[in-house]
């Protein structure tokens, strides 16, 4: 019997609280808020799973009870299986969940882009700022609530702004759109490149 199925048992039975979600592939349990470091730290010393892969959000959507979801899948790197543990966030309003990064330091930056994307805070974090977006940005991109076309919004850096002829403020176009050489041999010429990089010719060179 592979461990993880073994190390699923073991926690249900220890923890009245943890329970068996459905997977299609790997071993998967709910656990409650207060027992996930529980859960997760018996994983790692207990049971062999060393790695910690991914920490990603879930928003189930305006409405749902429980709306947040976070999904975490720890990894045994000598016996090569996966578990996967969900948590819900009980708080739609302000969801937060403990920080695991005190079990797995990788930990800090999947978390912060949690809270980034999601508004998703973990209690305990060494450094929990947002990783993506600016601080002070007021909106969370990944929740099912923001537009696909984004919201409007006026970027605080100077340097990565540019003026419109109306006195708006707009993203410049030396992010995209993007165009590569055809045909060549030399990787670094057919670097995808910006059609206009026109802002990034008037910054200053690295030592120059």
């Amino acid at each position: 019997m592979p461990a993880a199925i073994d190390a699923v048992a073991a926690l249900k039975a220890r923890w009245a609280g943890v329970t068996d979600r459905p997977s299609l592939d790997h071993p998967a349990v709910n656990v409650p808020a207060s027992d996930l470091l529980g859960v997760l730290r018996s994983l790692k010393e207990e049971h062999g799973f060393d790695m910690l892969t991914d920490v990603a959000g879930v928003d189930w959507a305006a409405g749902a009870r429980p709306r947040f979801t976070v999904v975490y899948h720890v990894f045994s790197t000598s016996r090569h299986e996966y578990v996967r543990v969900a948590a819900d966030c009980a708080d739609d309003a302000a969801p937060e969940l403990p920080s695991a990064a005190g079990l797995w330091p990788g930990a800090d930056w999947h978390e912060r882009e949690a809270f980034d994307m999601f508004g998703i805070r973990f209690a305990g974090h060494p450094d929990l700022r947002r990783i993506l977006m600016w601080d002070g940005y007021p909106h969370f991109p990944l929740r099912k609530d923001f537009p696909l076309a984004g919201i409007e919004t006026v970027l605080p850096d100077a340097e990565v702004v540019a003026e419109t002829g109306t006195g708006a403020i707009a993203a410049p176009m030396a992010g995209g759109p993007f165009v590569a050489a055809q045909g060549g041999t030399n990787m670094g010429d057919a670097e995808p490149r910006a059609k206009d990089e026109s802002w990034s010719e008037r910054r200053p060179k690295p030592n120059s």
